[in-house]
């Protein structure tokens, strides 16, 4: 069973940046492509950023886009998130996410996603 445990949330004002953390543990994680989805009350999870299996290719969705780098670690088993110019619309429980097929391709569609983590939480104020 794949973990995976988020952290770097916080309260920043906006503009501000943040660096989100993902730390996998189990499975064969230099294998599986990574995303980061986001969830604000009463919305659904949205698709924020991924990168697949080598580091070699990300995507983004179009609201992040030229504000935040998905970057990975595979010695270290960990994704990363850098958010930066936060606006108050990024608020939102950011989650962590893992596709177990091996050598795994980015994908933006939550439902290919095979584990989570807890989620961190991201508060920009304006």
């Amino acid at each position: 069973q794949v973990q995976l445990v988020e952290s770097g949330g916080g309260l920043v004002q906006a503009g501000g940046s943040l660096r989100l953390s993902c730390a996998a543990s189990g499975g064969t994680f230099s294998r599986y492509a990574m995303g980061w989805f986001r969830q604000a009350p009463g919305k659904e999870r949205e698709f924020v950023a991924t990168i697949n299996w080598s580091g070699g290719n990300t995507y983004y969705a179009d609201s992040v886009k030229g504000r935040f780098t998905i970057s990975r670690d595979n010695a270290k088993n960990t994704v990363h998130l850098q958010a930066n110019s936060l606006k108050p619309e990024d608020t939102a429980t950011y989650y962590c996410a893992a596709d177990r097929t091996p050598y795994g391709t980015t994908t933006y569609v939550r439902d290919e996603y095979d584990y989570w983590g807890q989620g961190t939480q991201v508060t920009v104020s304006s």
